[in-house]
Order: C-alpha cells, then structure tokens, then sequence
C-alpha cells in the first residue's frame, strides 16, 4: 500500500502548484481558487470514455492534418492565477508545448467526462471558467451511462452554442475537425 500524500493547505499559485507537483510524484490534484483538491478513483467506464475520446480526437486530427494534439490525463488548463483544471482530454494547437510543460498553452478543446461526484462542478463552474479563456473555443461533457455529448461552442463573437447530441457528425471548428459522437464511447 502506498502512503498518503498530504496536500498543502497554504494558497497557491498556478505557478506554485507546478512546482508541487513537479518536485515529487502526486496523486491527481487541481487547483481551484488557490486550493489543492485530490480528484476522486474513477470507476471503468469513466476511463474507458476518455480514452475513446482521446483516441477519437487523435485519430481525427491525423485524419484532417490540423496542428494539434490530443492529451489524456496530462497538461493541466490554467484559468487563472490561482485555478489549474487536470481536464480528461484537451486538443492544444499551435506548436508543440515543450516536454516539461505542466500547462496547455493553447487549448482549443478541452473535455470532461461526468461522474456522479463531478458534474455540477463539470456543468457550472468548469464550464464558466473554461468559456472565459480566449482560446477555448470546444468544451465537450461526455455523460458515458446515458451516451450522449453536450457540445458548448463558443463562437468568434464569444456567444456560446449548446447542442446535446447522442449520434452524428460532431465539427469542431477550430482546429477543423470532425469525429463521429459514437467514436466518444467504448463500444
């Protein structure tokens, strides 16, 4: 058995939650609002979902040659000074962050898959947070027991679009592309 990792109590920085995280290994943490919070063991299928829609998003930037790439568990999305969310699976365009990079630096979609203990904070505070960041422009809530996806776009004038799709052609444009919504669940 592995020992408990004590989480500081002190505010911080998205900075300084970095440096945390990166001097020791941790269990997966974010940071809201200057405090570090311990995410939850996921059940089966919430990973399987994020692996299928990283799979999915990979396979559709390939498919289309966009400049991107598809991240599961990994870069961090920092929504402000204080506030650093470890979504599922987030798309960065634009040149490759370097190898250490702890951070996004240029996400454009950004995916959470629901759970009973996340998705009030996946549906509000997430999703107000995510939706201030310029270049967020995709925030996708997969719901893995019902099926479907809702797909916040948010357009160049900074209005947000809202579709719940359960089937179909699913275009996120930018970067451009397209993957199929079924391709978002494990079979």
């Amino acid at each position: 058995m592995s020992e408990q990792t004590e989480l500081p109590t002190e505010s911080m920085t998205v900075e300084a939650f970095c440096a945390w995280v990166d001097a020791a290994p941790r269990p997966r943490c974010e940071l809201e609002e200057g405090r570090v919070v311990a995410m939850a063991p996921e059940r089966a299928i919430h990973g399987e979902a994020k692996a299928a829609a990283w799979l999915a998003l990979r396979n559709a930037i390939r498919a289309a040659g966009v400049d991107g790439r598809a991240y599961r568990d990994s870069l961090a999305v920092a929504v402000g000074p204080s506030t650093a969310y470890q979504p599922d699976v987030l798309v960065n365009c634009g040149p490759r962050p370097a190898p250490a990079a702890l951070v996004a630096p240029n996400p454009v979609i950004v995916v959470e898959v629901s759970s009973p203990s996340t998705s009030r904070v996946d549906a509000v505070a997430k999703f107000l947070d995510y939706m201030r960041l310029d270049s967020i422009r995709h925030y996708l809530l997969i719901d893995a027991v019902k099926r479907i996806v809702v797909h916040h776009r948010k357009e160049a004038d900074g209005r947000i679009m809202t579709m719940i799709l359960p089937t179909g052609p699913l275009t996120l444009d930018p970067p451009g592309i397209t993957v199929q919504v079924e391709s978002l669940f494990e079979d």
